[in-house]
């Protein structure tokens, strides 16, 4: 069974069917995950509060539930440090590092894009079209 056969048959909705890519956005462009992988893999190795403040609006519940996923699709590896008081870092993985062109490319397309997306929005809103 090749990758995209298991990734649709794992998951057998409509969307995956029509799109292979949607597990990948799934996983990797849910809201904070973008923030938390991008900021892990320029800053390096962070404790919580660290990350928390680099990202900034995050509330720690939240934080916390994402760190765990993340960790859990092996994007993300934390290191717990028994000592007193108890240390624990968050750093990306080699598989959350792999991400990084990808990131790139869409930073890329960031600069080069979003000035056409928010004139063509102007234009819809405003009810006529560039």
């Amino acid at each position: 069974m090749s990758k995209q056969e298991s990734w649709t048959s794992a998951g057998s909705d409509d969307a995956r069917l029509a799109c292979p890519i949607t597990p990948v956005v799934d996983i990797v462009f849910s809201r904070w995950t973008t923030p938390i992988l991008w900021t892990l893999h320029r800053e390096g190795r962070m404790r919580f509060v660290e990350l928390q403040r680099h990202i900034g609006t995050v509330t720690p519940k939240v934080l916390t539930q994402r760190l765990r996923q993340l960790e859990r699709d092996g994007l993300v590896l934390r290191t717990y440090h028994p000592e007193v008081p108890p240390r624990v870092e968050y750093e990306i993985s080699e598989l959350g590092r792999s991400l990084a062109p990808l990131f790139a490319k869409l930073a890329e397309w960031s600069a080069d894009h979003l000035d056409s997306v928010e004139t063509a929005r102007l234009a819809y809103d405003g009810g006529t079209l560039p």
